[in-house]
């Protein structure tokens, strides 16, 4: 696995007590993130995972910065990519290479409440239920096929950090369950190949 994250690394950790519970079958051969003080940096110290900062600020160009995280993935082989809170668009060079092994965590029941601030977006609309979506990863910004999703009802006296805790508690249980999948069905189209 490569993650890529901008945030505190919750799903990253997430990810890595899947992996040591046994829950998930995987490695992770690398965290990228595109802010330096991103706070998933210290997860991956702690848990001696390798990282590295490619700081989209040093870029010229979203394809320059693409082309940096794309040739460090590719170095290290990585088979699937887990954007885990990455707060950028990435564009087609990344997303062709990668086709059907790049995914997605959102906080919503996408379609509803693409792109930022969703958890607001679903507060502002007075939806009674909301959630989270894995999803790949396409031009169009969520807007991938959907792998797994979790409903999370918004309660009456919900804030909207009240509201981002519980949805946390759904993404923590289906971002490995997709991983899961995912990384099945890359086995899988891995043997039909050869």
């Amino acid at each position: 696995l490569g993650i890529l994250a901008s945030g505190y690394g919750n799903n990253f950790e997430c990810i890595i007590k899947s992996i040591q519970s046994k829950q998930l079958n995987a490695e992770i051969s690398i965290l990228i993130v595109n802010n330096p003080n991103c706070l998933a940096i210290k997860k991956a110290i702690k848990y001696k995972i390798p990282y590295v900062i490619i700081n989209h600020r040093d870029c010229q160009t979203r394809l320059e910065h693409d082309m940096l995280v794309l040739k460090k993935l590719e170095d290290l082989s990585v088979e699937l990519i887990v954007m885990a809170g990455w707060m950028r668009i990435v564009g087609e060079e990344l997303i062709n290479r990668y086709i059907n092994r790049l995914i997605n965590i959102h906080p919503s029941l996408l379609p509803s409440f693409k792109g930022i601030n969703a958890i607001q977006q679903a507060i502002d609309e007075r939806v009674t239920i909301t959630g989270c979506t894995v999803h790949y990863v396409q031009k169009e910004v969520d807007s991938g096929s959907i792998i797994i999703q979790a409903a999370v009802p918004i309660q009456d006296n919900d804030s909207k950090e009240t509201l981002k805790q519980r949805i946390q508690k759904m993404e923590h249980i289906i971002l490995p369950l997709a991983i899961a999948k995912v990384a099945k069905d890359i086995r899988t189209s891995f043997k039909d190949n050869k």
